[in-house]
């Protein structure tokens, strides 16, 4: 009776496992990323500037908030073309779940009434919204549109990242006010908080590609010979050979 050997399973990867934890923390990146943005609208103490031209375009044109932010995040991905940049599976991911995510928060949160109450629901947007870009953005999957957008200008104008990234953030909330959108001393609070918060998240929430340990590296032997050249040399030569050779 012949014995069929059962088939070996694949070693799994280091990059398989990067790959397993990367896509999950990507999606809980982005889903707690319009989740923020729904806690700081409930607040009305003033959004992000990209909110704020939301704001406007429902305030003239209709439509939920969480559609505004899919409808903007795929016009802002057509710029991307002239750029050149090209989108991963985290840039579609950002465009189809943050506006989603937003709108489920905005039905199912109240607005607090007393103002303590606002800016502490203020507060833990921000936070949470730090803590969903180090996700995102930590998961290595593709860039958002509008930050493919500031990286795409950068590569091809040359300016420096901060430089593009105000300007964008400017031009946004300008249009957004001026088409009647919100801006508050949240705004102000989430510009300057957003990127201390965002850096410490990413440091922690990163994923780093798994590089294997160089193998350590392996000395000649000796050719055999007489006794005083087997082994270690004496005298002062050899001393200083001795301590030449690397220590692992």
């Amino acid at each position: 009776m012949a014995v069929v050997a059962a088939p070996e399973r694949a070693p799994v990867t280091l990059a398989g496992r990067a790959l397993g934890r990367r896509v999950p923390q990507l999606l809980a990146g982005l889903l707690l990323y319009g989740s923020s943005m729904g806690l700081m609208m409930r607040a009305t103490l003033g959004v992000n500037p990209w909110d704020v031209l939301h704001q406007g375009l429902q305030r003239h044109l209709g439509l939920s908030m969480g559609a505004w932010v899919t409808i903007t995040g795929a016009a802002v991905l057509l710029l991307w073309i002239p750029l050149r940049q090209r989108p991963g599976v985290g840039t579609v991911g950002n465009v189809l779940l943050l506006g989603l995510a937003m709108d489920v928060t905005l039905r199912t949160v109240g607005a607090p009434g007393p103002l303590p109450a606002r800016i502490a629901l203020l507060a833990l947007g921000i936070l949470l919204n730090g803590l969903a870009t180090g996700l995102y953005i930590g998961a290595r999957l593709g860039p958002g549109p509008r930050d493919g957008l500031m990286t795409g200008l950068h590569r091809r104008t040359g300016r420096s990242l901060r430089l593009i990234r105000t300007g964008i953030e400017l031009t946004v909330l300008l249009v957004g006010v001026l088409l009647g959108g919100t801006a508050g001393i949240g705004t102000v609070a989430y510009a300057l908080a957003i990127g201390p918060l965002a850096q410490f998240f990413l440091r922690h929430c990163a994923v780093t590609p798994a590089v294997p340990e160089p193998a350590a590296p392996v000395l000649p032997e000796r050719p055999a010979g007489p006794p005083s050249q087997v082994g270690a040399p004496a005298g002062p030569a050899a001393a200083a050979e001795v301590t030449a050779v690397p220590r692992n």
